[in-house]
């Protein structure tokens, strides 16, 4: 059993050393940087504050982790957690979390998915966020008024991309 767990860690380490560099970036971190990451929680800050809300605002990488955060003065405590889990829900994958939400009722495809990947939101307020080409390098969540709410300042986020 050792013998074959070898051949199989030779094996995949073989498998990474063909791919070069540009390829494993490609597959791996390409991501959305600081200084977007920066400016989309400043637009989705201007959008709450325009609708009168108090905001967690979160944006995540490729790879899921956590980027941006900011709790708006005020803001909810509870909310904290929804909108970084709903950041990376959306970019888990790859879908606004209002739609993983339609997919998750009883009777359709993912129901009970919540449950999954230490808890995943399902209800909007994260999006994923895409470059300029249409790649998908983030994803950003708020939470902190109604999902409706919630949902609009994503999106003005996500628009600070474009």
């Amino acid at each position: 059993m050792i013998n074959l767990k070898k051949k199989f860690l030779v094996a995949t380490l073989f498998s990474l050393a063909l791919l070069n560099p540009s390829t494993i970036l490609a597959a791996g971190n390409v991501g959305i940087t600081l200084d977007q990451a920066n400016a989309i929680v400043k637009a989705a800050q201007a959008k709450a504050l325009k609708q009168g809300t108090l905001m967690n605002i979160a944006v995540v990488d490729a790879g899921a982790n956590l980027t941006a955060f900011v709790r708006m003065d005020g803001a909810f405590i509870g909310s904290i957690d929804i909108s970084i889990k709903k950041a990376k829900t959306a970019r888990l994958f790859n879908m606004p979390t209002g739609k993983l939400g339609e997919l998750a009722q009883p009777g359709k495809p993912l129901y009970n998915i919540e449950f999954s990947n230490d808890g995943l939101i399902t209800f909007p307020g994260g999006v994923p966020l895409k470059d300029k080409e249409g790649n998908i390098i983030g994803a950003i969540g708020v939470s902190g008024s109604s999902v409706e709410d919630d949902h609009e300042v994503a999106m003005a986020g996500a628009e600070a991309l474009k």
